[in-house]
């Protein structure tokens, strides 16, 4: 069981660390301002500054998407499976 939190945890960890590296490249207008890192990406962007942009929402929800995989689907299905057949051998 703790294998799977520490795989959530590592890709929450790393997920998100990308994500704010990327954020405070692309979205940071000014570091006085309140709204860093969620502020809109700039337009016109070329190859690189569009691939980097992707690669941001693509680093939260796998960030996002791997802790609930490990922490809740992967758990709620050993569960199930144990309930399952406990049910099937009585």
């Amino acid at each position: 069981m703790s294998d799977e939190f520490a795989k959530g945890l590592a890709m929450l960890t790393g997920g998100l660390l990308g994500w704010m590296v990327l954020s405070g490249w692309y979205t940071t207008e000014s570091f006085e301002s309140t709204n860093q890192l969620i502020a809109e990406p700039p337009s016109g962007l070329e190859l690189f500054g569009t691939l980097s942009l992707t690669l941001r929402e693509a680093l939260f929800w796998f960030a996002i998407v791997g802790a609930l995989v490990f922490w809740v689907l992967i758990p709620a299905g050993r569960q199930a499976r144990i309930a399952w057949n406990e049910r099937q051998s009585s």
